[in-house]
C-alpha cells in the first residue's frame, strides 16, 4: 500500500507537471491546490529534491520544478525513494533484501516463490509507468 507521503509526492509532482510553464512553483501553492499540509509537503519536496526529481529556486520567482520531463520519471523511483522496497517480503527485495527470520530454506519456500513473481508483475508495470502516464490520465 502507498503511504500517504507517496501519495502526497505523486499528487505534487502531477501538479508541478501540470503547470510546469508557470516556472518554479511555490509550495504554498501546491499545497493549497491539493490541500496538503505546507509542513509535511516540505518534507517530501526536498526529499525528491536532494534525489535529482525536482530543482528548487530561491527569492523572486522561486519555487519547486521538474529536473526531468515527465516521461523520465518512473513510478517505481519515487515509490522506492519514499516508501522503500516495491517487493512485499524482504527476501524477495531487488534493492532491500534481508533474510525472513522465521525461514527455514527459501530455495524451497512457496511464499518466497509466489511473492517473487509478485514483486516481478509489479516492477514490470512501475519501472515502465512514468509520471506522464499518471498525469495523462489525471487530465
Amino acid at each position: 500500500m502507498l503511504s500517504k507521503k507517496t501519495q502526497y509526492a505523486f499528487h505534487a509532482l502531477i501538479y508541478l507537471a501540470e503547470n510546469v510553464d508557470k516556472g518554479p512553483i511555490l509550495i504554498s501553492e501546491i499545497a493549497q491546490e491539493k490541500n496538503i499540509s505546507i509542513k509535511f509537503l516540505e518534507n517530501i519536496l526536498l526529499e525528491l529534491k536532494n534525489a535529482g526529481i525536482l530543482g528548487s529556486k530561491k527569492g523572486k520567482g522561486g519555487g519547486y520544478y521538474l529536473m526531468k520531463p515527465p516521461k523520465e520519471v518512473p513510478l517505481a523511483r519515487i515509490i522506492r525513494l519514499l516508501d522503500g522496497p516495491i517487493a512485499l517480503l524482504p527476501c524477495v527485495s531487488l534493492n532491500y533484501y534481508e533474510r525472513c527470520e522465521n525461514c527455514r530454506d527459501e530455495a524451497v519456500c512457496g511464499l518466497n516463490e509466489v511473492m517473487g513473481r509478485v514483486r516481478d508483475s509489479a516492477l514490470k508495470i512501475l519501472e515502465n509507468k512514468t509520471l506522464k502516464d499518471i498525469l495523462t490520465r489525471n487530465s
